[in-house]
């Protein structure tokens, strides 16, 4: 373990069953565990500014891809640029939000099963799933979403969209659903490390169909794999539903109960399965 790692104070070490409690006690703990990331960070400053540049750009091309394909049509399955405009910056927004909080500690599992340094983090007074899912903070993708978010705001000025504060509430907390979609699937595919001792690959090809979400829905033909980038790695509704929704294209509260539902069912097998692998890891050192 790491100097900067090891300084880590956990605050509030008594168990207090008390929520209210419980929850000023880990606010403090992710507080303790931000500053303790942006401290490691700015050690290697060229880097986080490299690595700003690169996702930007990467979100540049994936625009420029679609203006070329727009340049040659008015619309695709019934979307036109600017919707599909910000639909790329809503899968953008989610996915980088997904990579400030989650990505790299879901990554490190792995290693910290096949080094032994799951032990240490199980001995910890904390939940063990709260501390293996924030551990660390990529900050800089933070400053990635705020560049899909502003992406967002131009393409609704383009299309003349006004959405009411309750249309703006309900696309956040569809953008949540969505997080929490990406985070549960990731985190039970992480958790095949117990039983395989390396899963990044897993993992990583799990992160790769990101690309889906950028894609309208409604151009894919009815079929297996339209069935199963819905309903089994539903890609295909974790951006297009909150952008539906303030684009008027939302016509009935199925697809967004749908989502709300699969958030839930999403994160219930995430924790079943990693129960599961918890009974059945043995620590390195046995």
């Amino acid at each position: 373990m790491s100097g900067l790692e090891a300084s880590v104070v956990i605050p509030h070490l008594e168990d207090d069953m008390n929520p209210p409690s419980a929850l000023r006690r880990y606010a403090g703990l992710y507080q303790a565990l931000w500053r303790n990331s942006v401290t490691r960070e700015m050690q290697f400053k060229l880097n986080f500014g490299l690595w700003i540049v690169v996702e930007l750009l990467w979100f540049a091309l994936q625009l420029a891809f679609m203006s070329v394909l727009y340049s040659h049509t008015e619309e695709i399955a019934g979307w036109t640029k600017w919707q599909v405009v910000m639909l790329v910056g809503c899968a953008s927004f989610v996915q980088q939000l997904f990579t400030a909080f989650f990505l790299v500690n879901l990554t490190e599992l792995s290693e910290h099963i096949r080094t032994g340094r799951f032990d240490f983090l199980l001995l910890l007074p904390v939940n063990t799933r709260f501390l293996v899912s924030v551990r660390k903070v990529d900050l800089g993708s933070y400053i990635n979403a705020a560049a899909a978010l502003a992406v967002m705001v131009y393409a609704a000025d383009q299309l003349n969209l006004r959405p009411t504060v309750g249309e703006l509430v309900g696309f956040a907390v569809l953008c949540g659903a969505a997080l929490v979609v990406h985070y549960s699937l990731m985190f039970l595919l992480s958790a095949i490390a117990f039983w395989t001792v390396r899963a990044q690959g897993i993992v990583w090809g799990y992160y790769n169909l990101f690309n889906i979400a950028r894609l309208p829905e409604s151009a894919f033909p009815r079929g297996a794999f339209k069935a199963v980038f819905t309903f089994v790695l539903p890609m295909l509704i974790v951006a297009n539903v909150p952008v539906k929704l303030l684009t008027e294209k939302l016509k009935a509260p199925g697809e967004a109960a749908l989502l709300l539902g699969l958030a839930v069912v999403c994160y219930g097998a995430s924790e079943l399965f990693w129960r599961a692998s918890l009974r059945h890891y043995t620590s390195a050192s046995s």
